[in-house]
């Protein structure tokens, strides 16, 4: 049973290239956050530490979780697999730690799904354009054309699940995307007022998939 003591999971989803991960680490680093760490089967990217970033495992171990149940949330995103283990997380739950999950909308529906006593909150983070979000993974992904364009064809599915999110945020600057959120995380936790503008994201999002 969930008391007031009990941490808060924050989710922060967003399509490939939108900037989650950095916001993650930075929430992580300047506030009272902790980053949920996922295992995952893909290989490291440049300067990404194991146990730290991620879980590095095989395939084979993956599957070797699942089969235990050991997962709060998994999914298979651009042929690798992610996933939560439930343990480290409730733990520090427990102990009124508030656990950033850095997931995409599939891990995110199933942590809603399982209706955990913890307070949730969802964040979507969306990109100030198209053309940003592809010189942003055009920088990630150097020279991989077909990758780059793997991830935007993709764009254009994942951006549709906005509307299950409890909020939508436009990282056009990383300051103003932090305190955004920030705000919004207080003002649910405080029964505080909300800046918030439905309509507006709405509008965002007719235009990035127009």
């Amino acid at each position: 049973m969930s008391t007031n003591k009990d941490g808060v999971m924050i989710i922060l989803s967003s399509p490939s290239g939108a900037g989650k991960t950095t916001l993650v680490g930075l929430l992580s680093k300047n506030h009272n956050f902790e980053i949920s760490v996922s295992h995952t089967t893909r290989k490291p990217r440049q300067n990404e530490i194991h146990n730290k970033d991620y879980y590095f495992v095989s395939e084979d171990e993956f599957k070797r979780l699942i089969g235990n149940e050991e997962f709060l949330e998994y999914a298979k995103v651009f042929k690798n697999l992610y996933g939560t283990t439930r343990t480290p997380v409730i733990e520090k739950l427990d102990k009124g730690k508030n656990v950033l999950f850095d997931i995409d909308w599939q891990g995110a529906d199933q942590i809603k799904n399982k209706r955990l006593d913890y307070k949730l909150i969802t964040f979507f983070i969306l990109p100030p354009s198209k053309e940003v979000l592809f010189q942003r993974l055009s920088d990630r992904h150097r020279g991989d054309k077909a990758m780059v364009e793997e991830r935007m064809n993709q764009f254009n599915h994942d951006v549709l699940h906005w509307i299950n999110y409890d909020y939508v945020v436009i990282n056009d600057k990383l300051n103003n995307c932090i305190s955004k959120i920030l705000n919004l995380i207080n003002a649910e936790l405080n029964n505080g007022s909300k800046d918030y503008d439905k309509d507006f994201i709405r509008k965002h999002v007719e235009k990035l998939t127009a």
